[in-house]
């Protein structure tokens, strides 16, 4: 059986690596799998052998909580803002307190002016006490750092908040140790406190947690944007009579009445009427689709015009947008595939710092140094090791390099989504709207007799009285042409078909083959450049005018400025390209030829764009998705990355990593460019926390001083600490000089 949870208290990636391990080993589980970023827990499991309160308890046991998430449970995201509120105000708090105790613990030491009763030459004890009362408040403030720090060190799982909670835990315990001296006269000890240390790392890494919650916050705002475009009544037709009911009401089998401009509640079969849909909320293709008696329909669609009536064949959570919902729900919850870099050397950095503080220790009291001397070796060890920089490193290059991207009209949504651009190997695009503009535009005129004005002239006046987008995009164009257009006699629109008017007495018809068919017109004379604009993935509209053929107007989705330039500028880089689209082959394969693309996917259901992405992974490649409609919003929380164009829609947009703000897929090489640079700045970061703490903890263990050399007192530990913080931070700075290459 496989159940979905969430799983709540989990702080980094040894969290979510503990519940795993604790239930794989659970028997009757078969898998299980967390992630962190969404708090999912996706278990499959024997329900004869094990039940969902087992698991609960087993979750709970390992220190953290845990419910069960129910097809018809509310996405409420009440806990996730109360947890965001908290998160900002124990960083207010903390700051509250932590700025004045550094004023006063080291501002004396650059100059600046201290009360003589807090002085520590002449009053080291209040000097001490007044440091003590401002920290006390920044630690309770920062509990959780502790309880759950030490917590996962009993568990045998030492994570960040663990290096967190040893660290501050240090610097508190030698400043009571350090007041305990002074109160026995030795006055010089009021130099060795080193409560601002444990207050400012509290301090820094309760904001890096605040803002990553603010980030992680906002994973249910797609689906709850998916459920509103269901329509929240039907009405449905029984015994000859309209009845309005709620959505929920409609049954299979019901036969529901659909008026012009409504939205379709589920999905289902035409049976009387004819009709013009627009699916572009599903399939997102700018084109509405005629439908006959006997066609599929889908629920949230748009009825443009034309009444008619449909048998419903899937209602609920069977219908083609719970399924796009259930794929969203499923591909958010799945497991990011980015490790987190720090999170996996704490977890041998901890055990290894606190073993050694503790055998260099022993080690010196053995040696007849003293319990005074010993202590001093065990917290300068700790406080050398102290996790302040290894907490900044990444952060302050993500906080950076998103700052950046955002210059440059990138908006990239998370670190998990910076951290991982750099992988890409694979970009696949959607067409409408990304590597298009998404709006039909006349590409084409083709005249028999009549000026390209002329003609223009007579199809806008015609195409004014037409909803069609088609028709749109005629009227457009001569009003671009700054042509004054004729007033309609008579408009009647033939679904399927096309349109027939009569304007200045002369009989108009626009339309597709069927139409000339129907009416019997010679359309032969321009056979040829009609399957030419056809191949080139184009709609040609033939022309009539009393009876005889005046020319073809063709209308086609027009290429971004930039499409071309950034499959090439992705090629550069490596980066296989792939188009995939629910448009037809023909069209596809023009528009892929035209751009320099390495393969096509054509004719693909919403679903299915998901899956594609899923056999890419599959296939071991790092997938980027890059789309605007609602049926990308699976594929794009399926990809690795996912990229929304910023002009595309709010689901797409909410579903993404990136958003594209300026709606330009140049912008695509940029984030991939950002990410690769971010990455190295972290690495190298990394390097900097590590080196000055790893160099520092031989000379704090008293290697060098057992050979002659100086030891490395708490006070210089401190300073190292920092000093490795500020080159952590001056190191991220320099990413702002980043500047995309095309």
């Amino acid at each position: 059986m496989k159940k979905d949870f969430k799983v709540t208290g989990m702080t980094c990636a040894a969290c979510s690596s503990r519940v795993e391990r604790v239930l794989s080993k659970m028997e009757g589980v078969t898998k299980a799998e967390v992630n962190l970023a969404t708090e999912d827990l996706h278990i499959d499991y024997d329900d004869s052998k094990l039940k969902i309160q087992d698991i609960i308890g087993k979750i709970e046991k390992a220190g953290y909580g845990a419910y069960e998430v129910k097809e018809d449970t509310k996405i409420d995201d009440t806990d996730k803002e109360d947890a965001i509120n908290s998160l900002k105000k124990r960083f207010v708090l903390s700051l509250v307190f932590a700025v004045p105790l550094l004023y006063i613990s080291m501002g004396h030491m650059m100059g600046a002016p201290l009360p003589s009763i807090i002085d520590p030459m002449k009053n080291a004890m209040n000097f001490a006490l007044i440091q003590l009362i401002l920290v006390i408040p920044v630690m309770i403030v920062g509990r959780k750092f502790f309880i759950g720090g030490f917590k996962n060190i009993v568990h045998l799982s030492p994570n960040m908040d663990s290096l967190i909670a040893i660290g501050t835990s240090a610097a508190f315990l030698y400043g009571i140790y350090a007041i305990v001296k002074i109160a026995g006269g030795d006055t010089h000890f009021s130099m060795d406190l080193y409560f601002e240390s444990g207050a400012t790392i509290l301090t820094l890494i309760t904001l890096g947690k605040y803002l990553e919650a603010k980030t992680k916050g906002k994973t249910s705002e797609a689906i709850k944007k998916l459920m509103g475009l269901a329509p929240k009544k039907a009405t449905i037709i029984v015994d000859g009579v309209e009845k309005v009911i709620s959505i929920d009401e409609v049954k299979v089998g019901d036969v529901i009445l659909v008026k012009p401009g409504e939205k379709l509640p589920v999905d289902g079969e035409i049976v009387e009427g004819t009709t013009t849909i627009d699916e572009s909320m599903l399939t997102g293709e700018s084109i509405p689709i005629d439908k006959n008696i006997g066609d599929k329909v889908f629920g949230a669609s748009i009825n443009k015009f034309g009444m008619f009536k449909y048998k419903a064949t899937k209602v609920g959570k069977d219908t083609a947008l719970a399924q796009i919902i259930k794929l969203v729900e499923q591909a958010q919850g799945s497991k990011a595939p980015i490790a987190k870099m720090a999170d996996i050397i704490s977890g041998y950095f901890v055990p290894t710092v606190i073993t050694l503080a503790v055998i260099s220790s022993i080690v010196w009291a053995i040696s007849g140094k003293g319990l005074e001397f010993s202590l001093t070796i065990f917290i300068a060890v700790l406080v050398i090791a102290c996790p302040c920089a290894l907490g900044l490193a990444t952060p302050t290059a993500i906080m950076v390099g998103t700052g950046k991207g955002a210059e440059n009209g990138i908006l990239i949504k998370s670190g998990v989504a910076l951290e991982g651009a750099h992988k890409i190997n694979t970009v696949v695009f959607d067409k409408t709207g990304t590597i298009t503009e998404g709006k039909p535009k006349v590409t084409d005129i083709i005249t028999k007799g009549l000026s390209e004005d002329e003609l223009l002239r007579y199809a806008s006046s015609a195409e004014k009285g037409s909803e069609h987008p088609l028709g749109e995009a005629i009227v457009v164009a001569g009003v671009e042409r700054g042509l004054e257009l004729f007033e309609i006699e008579s408009f009647k629109s033939v679904p399927g078909e096309g349109i027939v008017t009569l304007i200045n007495d002369k009989n108009i018809l626009i339309g597709n083959n069927k139409l000339m068919k129907n009416n019997n017109i010679d359309i032969n004379s321009v056979e040829n450049d009609v399957k030419l604009l056809a191949s080139q993935g184009k709609t040609p509209m033939y022309m009539v005018i009393d009876g005889t053929l005046a020319g073809v107007i063709a209308v086609a989705d027009t290429l971004k400025a930039n499409s071309k330039k950034a499959v090439e500028a992705l090629h550069k880089l490596g980066i296989e390209v792939v188009m995939l689209t629910g448009d037809n082959e023909k069209t596809a394969q023009a528009i892929a030829k035209e751009v320099g693309i390495d393969k096509v996917v054509s004719d693909v259901l919403p679903g299915d764009k998901a899956n594609e992405v899923k056999r890419l992974q599959d296939e071991g490649k790092n997938v980027a998705m890059v789309g605007d409609g609602i049926n990308d919003a699976p594929a794009l929380a399926m990809a690795n990355i996912g990229i929304a164009i910023g002009s595309g829609t709010d689901v797409a947009i909410e579903s993404a990593d990136i958003v594209l703000m300026r709606s330009d897929i140049l912008d695509v090489v940029g984030a991939i460019q950002l990410s690769k640079a971010t990455i190295k700045n972290i690495k190298e970061n990394l390097g900097w926390a590590f080196g000055y703490n790893t160099l520092g903890i031989p000379v704090a263990m008293g290697i060098l001083y057992a050979f002659g050399g100086p030891l490395l007192n708490p006070m210089i530990a401190a300073f190292a600490m920092s000093f490795s913080s500020v080159s952590v931070l001056l190191n991220a700075l320099r990413l702002k000089r980043f500047k995309p290459k095309f």
